[in-house]
Formats: C-alpha cells, sequence, structure tokens
C-alpha cells in the first residue's frame, strides 16, 4: 500500500478513526519498531485531522518520566514527569484524559500557547506495560469527545504485540 495521508476533516469521526485504523494496520504491516509506529501513526493523526500538536511521550523511567518522541507541530517539552501535567497525569493514571479547556485544568503545562484543547491517551505494550502517551492539542475548545477517545484507543492497540 502506497503511503498516503487521509484527509479526515470532513467525516463522521467513528466513520475517520476506521479509516484511520485501517490505513494504520495497511502501512505497519509486517513493521515491529515502537518508533517507527509512532512517527507515523503521528503524521498520520495530525494531518488527517489538521491538529496543532500531535506526538507521544514515550515512557524512559517507569512511574517517574516521560521523554518527547515523535510528533508534529511545533517544539514540545522535552520531559514531563509522571503526575504533571495532562500528559504526566495520564501517564500516572493509565487512563485517557480529555481536556475541554486547557486553561481550566490545573497544572496544565503550556507548549503552545495557542493550545485550547488536549486528549492525552495511554499506549500499552505487551502485557500492559505503559510504553508512552498520545498527546494531541487543538487550538479550538471543546474539540475531542468520547468518540476520539474511543478512536484513539482502538489505534493505538497496535502497540499491544510488542514485547
Amino acid at each position: 500500500m502506497a503511503e498516503i495521508t487521509l484527509d479526515l476533516r470532513d467525516l463522521p469521526r467513528t466513520r475517520a478513526y476506521a479509516e484511520l485504523d485501517g490505513h494504520v494496520s495497511a502501512i505497519l504491516d509486517g513493521v515491529h519498531d515502537e518508533i517507527a509506529a509512532m512517527a507515523t501513526m503521528s503524521a498520520l493523526l495530525h494531518h488527517g485531522f489538521g491538529h496543532l500538536w500531535t506526538g507521544f511521550y514515550r515512557v524512559v523511567e517507569p512511574g517517574r518520566q516521560l521523554l518527547v518522541g515523535p510528533y508534529q507541530g511545533t517544539l514540545g517539552c522535552l520531559e514531563i514527569a509522571f503526575g504533571r501535567g495532562v500528559c504526566g497525569q495520564a501517564a500516572a493514571t493509565q487512563h485517557t484524559i480529555i481536556v475541554p479547556d486547557v486553561n481550566a485544568f490545573p497544572d496544565h503545562i503550556v507548549c503552545d500557547a495557542r493550545a485550547r484543547s488536549e486528549i492525552v491517551v495511554p499506549v500499552f505494550a505487551a502485557r500492559g506495560r505503559l510504553v508512552a502517551v498520545l498527546d494531541i492539542d487543538s487550538g479550538q475548545p471543546g474539540a475531542f469527545t468520547d468518540q476520539d477517545r474511543a478512536g484513539l484507543e482502538q489505534l493505538l492497540r497496535w502497540f499491544n504485540h510488542l514485547d
């Protein structure tokens, strides 16, 4: 399959994520490298939906520290402690967090002042090992819904086969 970027902006979210999931599965067929997968998913999500910032923060010290990984957008924060900001809280709790208004979120870390809403989804490898969090920022308030949570959690199941 040719590596092309889908334009998903005008599709209903459920359909957009279903198409993206199939596309990612085809592109990453036979790939076993988590960094290559993170880079590919970042690009497809970022350009497919037109997000402000899309990327991964990798677990470099389990239970303690995240380090920026593959992403699309302006500069991201380099390190985030578990429990700090939206990414650190999602890593610590191992649950997806949707923030409709980042300015109303206690301890929000500002990497790009244009961000208005955010979703952060934990990424698990085999046996439930947390390997990263996916962080997506939008310039629009309330940009993410439960449909995004479900679609992104399904997409990130790709990582479940990695040791």
